[in-house]
This record gives structure tokens, sequence and C-alpha cells, in this order.
């Protein structure tokens, strides 16, 4: 287990002048990684497309992007206490950017992969530190801040997939929309990140940068991988299944993802008021139970409008999953805020590992319509767990 006792560098307590300017980058960096997610999930049947594969090869795609991000959270907690939490999402942010620009202009599958894991890892290394920067501005400033960041990915998340859906619509080509769009993202992404606080506060006690997920990290990360394989089937299979299993064009089929992603934003934006003032474990189990509702509804009814109507549901449902489930892994004490993120998350993207190859063989076994029944089950089962979900105060389990 590596240990820092003290800061790399020294550590000025922030005005509230300051903390705002953090805020505001670490919002844009947020809302740039909704971004590229949104633009990539957009872009999975591009992906099947240009690589000329089925399903279960997708999956096996999708699983070289989980690989990269679960290999990735084995340093994350080690990264961000050496660069920091703003050199380390600046540096990812263009990296990330940078391997999905260049997904559709690769010879072969094998090089796809290649990229995925690229991207998988440097998406998974943004997300610990801005995650980890999130939690420290909740902490100096003493206010609820964490949904709030979280609306900014989803609202990337809408904007890139709206946006990329204006193109596909107005006929430009997919191997050109990406390098346009994550040129861009990644540009303003650099200016704008140059505000995140440069250093952290110096521990007050001996804090782990990396620790193997047990107690109450290993149940957080537990219901954090129910949360994560809910949102990733939407991610990853909601503009596919639009598409396929209900035959309908591309650029409509993206406004599956762009719902999606607008309802979970919407929802996000007011889940700091919220966690103000309902319990955790109520607001998720609630959240988690309408998610599940919606979509088998969905999923029994087969209609596109019926469909669109859903995500939004889920989208609500599982809104203010993550930002509940990532505050409440950091209130374990002796472990460094990226640290403990990056093992509770590390089992959620082993659900990611096991999500799209299960989703694939299922998928080519019968129907994606039967597939996406997996998100019934993972948010059934967050429902049932959030009761749970550690409190603020207690200690290390």
């Amino acid at each position: 287990m590596d240990t820092v006792a003290t800061a790399t560098a020294p550590f000025d307590a922030p005005s509230p002048r300051r903390l705002r300017q953090a805020r505001w980058a670490t919002r844009a960096l947020f809302a740039s990684l909704g971004a590229i997610s949104g633009a990539w999930g957009v872009h999975v049947p591009s992906a099947k497309a240009h690589f000329a594969i089925d399903e279960a090869a997708l999956a096996g795609l999708l699983l070289a992007g989980a690989v990269g991000a679960l290999s990735a959270l084995l340093m994350a907690g080690r990264l961000v206490a050496r660069l920091g939490a703003r050199d380390t999402a600046l540096i990812m942010i263009v990296t990330m950017s940078a391997s999905l620009a260049a997904l559709l202009w690769l010879p072969n599958f094998a090089a796809g992969l290649l990229a995925m894991w690229v991207f998988g890892a440097s998406g998974s290394l943004l997300d610990m530190a801005i995650n980890a920067e999130g939690t420290e501005l909740e902490s100096l400033s003493g206010r609820a801040v964490m949904s709030g960041l979280h609306g900014m990915f989803s609202l990337g998340g809408m904007a890139g997939a709206a946006i990329t859906a204006a193109m596909l619509h107005a006929g430009m080509q997919p191997e050109v929309q990406l390098p346009l769009l994550c040129a861009a993202v990644a540009g303003l992404a650099a200016v704008a990140g140059r505000g995140m606080l440069p250093t952290h506060p110096p521990a007050a006690e001996s804090q782990a940068n990396f620790v193997w997920p047990r107690g109450k990290l290993l149940l957080v990360g537990l219901l954090i991988l129910a949360g994560m394989t809910a949102e990733g089937v939407m991610y990853d299979w909601s503009v596919l299944y639009l598409k396929q299993e209900l035959d309908q064009p591309q650029a409509l089929a993206a406004l599956g993802y762009t719902t999606f992603s607008a309802a979970m934003a919407a929802t996000r934006f007011g889940g700091d008021w919220l966690r103000e003032r309902v319990p955790s474990r109520r607001l998720l189990g609630t959240g988690a139970t309408i998610a599940a509702v919606a979509m088998a509804l969905v999923l029994l009814i087969g209609n596109v409008w019926v469909a669109l109507a859903g995500f939004a549901f889920v989208g609500m449902g599982l809104a203010t999953v993550v930002p509940i489930l990532f505050n409440a892994a950091t209130q374990v004490k002796g472990v460094s805020r990226a640290a403990a993120i990056a093992a509770a998350s590390s089992i959620g993207y082993a659900g990611f590992m096991l999500g799209p190859p299960l989703i694939g063989a299922i998928a080519h076994a019968s129907s994606l319509t039967w597939a996406l029944g997996v998100l019934v089950i993972a948010a059934g089962l967050l429902a049932v767990g959030a009761r749970y979900v550690p409190q603020a105060g207690e200690g290390p389990g």
C-alpha cells in the first residue's frame, strides 16, 4: 500500500473567488468528458459498420475500452498524487480525444481494439481526477456540488450526441465528424481546465494512494457496479436498440441517447438540492426503482416513442447514483480521495468488462431486446442495495 503523509506542493487555502473559478473549470472538464462519451455513444453503430463486425465482436470492442479503464484505475491514485488532479485531467482529455478521433480511420479491428483500450484508460483517469477535484471542492466550500458537476457530464453527453446527430442528418461522414468534434472539445477543455486547483490540501493523516476494495469500499463498489452497468447499457446500446430493433434511421436513433442524457442532466442539476433534503439511501433506492420499471416498459412495448420517454425516465432514475456513491467512497478514512474513488469504481469498471460480452452474447443468441433486460436487473439490484450505502460520519469498515 502506497501512502503519503504530506502534499507534494504547498497549499494555500483558496479564496471564495478561487473556489468559484475551480468549480467552473471542473464543470468544463465534466462537460468535456460527457461530450466525448456522447459522440462515441452515437457512433457505436459507425464503428460496427466500419470494422464490419457483428454484435459479439462489437461487444469485444467495448470490452477493450472497459479493460483499459480498469487497468488504469490501478494507477489512478498514484498518478493523481504525483501530477495533481488538474494536470492529470488535462493530459487525459487530450489523450482520450485523440484516440476516439482516430478510431474510424484505423485499418483493421486489431488497431481498433488498441484505440479503445487507450480511450478507456484515459477516460477513467480523467474521471478519477475530476471526481477527486469535485469532492475536494465540496469539502473546501462546505456545499454540495457533486450532482451539479455530474449534471455537466450529462449536459455534455447530450450536446455531444445532439451535435453528432445533426452532423449525420446533414450528411457529414462519421470519419470526418469525430476528429472535428474531438479536436474542438479537447482544445476548449485544455484552456478551461487551467482554472482547476493546482494542488489539494495536505492530508491530516497518512493516506493510502492505492488500496484494494474491501469493507465499505467493497460494498460501495458493488453498488457502483450495478449503477454503472445500467448506465453503460444506455451509453453503448441505446442507439443501436432504436436503429436495429425498432428499425429507425441513425439520426433519429441518436435521439435515444440525447433524451437519456438530457433527462439525467436536468435531474442532476437539482440533485444537490435533493441531496441536502432527502436521505441518500432513499434517493438512491427510489431512482433505481424508477429506472428499472421504465426500462421494463420500454422493452415490453417496443414502440419508438415509448422508448424515448422511457429512456428519459431511466436517465432521471440513474441521475444521482454516481454522485451519491462516489461521495460515499471518499468518506472512508485513511484513503486519499482519488484512491477511494478508484478502488470502489474499479469494481464498477469490472462490471463494464462483464457487461458488453454478456449483452453481446445474449443479443447474438436471441435479440438485443432480451439482452437489454440486463439494465432492469442491475437497477433492481441497486434499488435493493441502496439501504446499505454508508452514511456521512461512519468510519471505515
